[in-house]
């Protein structure tokens, strides 16, 4: 499980392509996709826990996260995008009839359409921070804030949710940390507080009176016309996140395999939100400062997550100093897969790019979906560097068949290429010598005839270093006489070196 996501992360070949779904808030799965799998795999049937209400994400317990051969164990903060913790699990009838459990803290009010509204840490006396369509799935942050006054506006306005650790809060990572390192998967950790300019955030959810730059569209304006104000917030909110991050690597810092460090989107799906030139001078430094850091103090890989056509970006990216890239968005314009694994893929872990969650997964044939991930787990998987997820989260009423057949293609996937792997390096070898030659210059398996006495087996061992792997079933004839006494021989046998 870890060493496989380790090899990945190191870009090292592995025995295989490890896997990640709810490792992240952006590489979930949909509530209702979830009780279809645990259906599917004939689990304890019994309520899905929503953690992430924002995207109305299910919790992978651990019969799920085997089931599905899961390698990825995530370290989440101690609250929801609303601001409030998962505590005190009640039920919940999502509009679709589901039975699921929420935090006692998830309050919603419905409106005369059926519209479901959330509030800010659960306080209903407060205008609703999000709002669901009746027959939705996912809630969309409410913009709250009152017209920006620059005459008034001060940097405290937009760090209202930029704050030091409690030591309650660091003790609940502490923990978090040390349980997700003892299922043996590997950790991934989304501390929060270095996401700059993350417009799932903007708009301040988990405020109960947000203040400051707070409208999406106020926001892409002011990274053109306040860029002083920026500059200052993005310094203020990227040390608070340092003394942060050293807390907790003091804490319990060499348990985490992964940093999820930003979630910010710059892409569309047919190009960025900004110029090279406007990431390289806004947001570049503060990046570079995160990561610097991280990979001056820690193992910790980073993690940046980054929807949409960014191919352009890649470089900056790498120069910003981000180990991986998500969800690797294949769809969109400029992003095919053989391009980017060949300009990049020595230097970043794609995590994702396994399928397209637009199109093929939810639309298309189970032939399709598995023809689709076969082909890039052939591409994004050599030397290393993929973790295999879908593009960003799986969502709702994507059919259970196709998320199995994508599950049952990367193990095909895992089979082909030891297979592969397998015939590339196995030989017929008519004498010893030919064995012992081949087995120190090419390591591997050779098959020989055999008397079948255990004298002849043993002298393999002692001069080749070599002991029988396996007699298969399906004999094959690569010669007549045994390779070690020269006798009549009806056996064929794989040997392999002996350690």
């Amino acid at each position: 499980m870890r060493k496989q996501v380790v090899d990945a992360l190191e870009h090292r070949a592995s025995d295989r392509v490890p896997i990640d779904f709810g490792g992240t808030n952006c590489s979930g799965i949909h509530a209702s996709c979830v009780e279809q799998l645990r259906a599917y795999y004939g689990l304890e049937k019994r309520p899905v826990k929503i953690y992430e209400p924002f995207q109305m994400l299910g919790l992978l317990e651990e019969d799920l996260k085997q089931a599905m051969g899961v390698d990825t164990e995530p370290v989440l903060g101690p609250y929801t995008v609303f601001g409030f913790p998962n505590e005190g699990w009640k039920e919940y009838r999502l509009d679709s009839g589901q039975e699921v459990l929420v935090s006692r803290h998830f309050n919603v009010t419905k409106d005369e359409k059926g519209d479901t509204y959330i509030y800010p840490r659960g306080d209903t006396t407060c205008e609703p921070s999000g709002h669901m369509p009746y027959g939705g799935y996912y809630f969309d942050a409410v913009e709250r804030a009152e017209e920006v006054d620059d005459d008034e506006l001060t940097v405290e306005d937009n760090l209202e949710e930029f704050t030091e650790l409690t030591a309650k809060e660091l003790a609940f990572f502490t923990n978090e940390i040390r349980s997700a390192h003892a299922t043996g998967r590997a950790v991934v950790a989304s501390f929060g507080g270095t996401g700059l300019g993350d417009i799932a955030f903007v708009p301040g959810p988990a405020l109960k009176k947000p203040k400051g730059i707070r409208g999406i569209e106020e926001w892409y304006v002011s990274t053109v016309t306040r860029r002083d104000y920026l500059h200052e917030l993005f310094e203020r909110q990227t040390d608070i996140a340092l003394r942060n991050l050293k807390r907790l690597n003091d804490a319990a810092g060499s348990l985490v395999d992964a940093a999820f460090v930003c979630g910010t989107d710059f892409g569309t799906q047919t190009g960025t939100f900004c110029s090279p030139e406007t990431f390289k001078t806004l947001y570049m430094p503060y990046y570079k400062k995160v990561n610097g850091w991280i990979h001056a103090n820690t193992p910790w890989k980073t993690f940046k997550h980054c929807c949409g056509a960014v191919e352009s970006f890649m470089e900056l990216f790498i120069e910003a100093g981000f180990d991986i890239i998500n969800p690797v968005q294949c769809s969109a314009m400029g992003m095919d897969p053989k391009l980017l694994k060949a300009r990049y893929g020595s230097r970043l872990t794609f995590w994702g790019g396994g399928v397209d969650t637009q199109k093929t997964l939810p639309f298309g044939t189970k032939e399709q979906v598995r023809d689709e991930v076969l082909r890039r787990c052939e591409i994004f998987s050599k030397d290393g560097g993929f973790v295999f997820n879908a593009i960003h989260n799986i969502q709702a009423k994507t059919p259970v068949e196709n998320i199995v057949a994508m599950l049952d293609a990367v193990q095909q996937g895992l089979y082909d290429k030891a297979k592969k792997n397998l015939d590339e390096n196995t030989y017929a070898c008519s004498s010893l010598e030919e064995v012992k030659e081949r087995m120190s210059t090419q390591g591997g398996f050779a098959k020989t005839m055999w008397c079948g006495d255990l004298e002849c087996e043993l002298k393999m061992k002692e001069e080749a270093g070599v002991t029988s792997r396996c007699m298969p079933l399906k004999q094959e004839a690569v010669g007549d006489t045994c390779v070690c006494c020269g006798k009549p021989a009806k056996h064929m046998i794989y040997w392999g070196v002996a350690y």
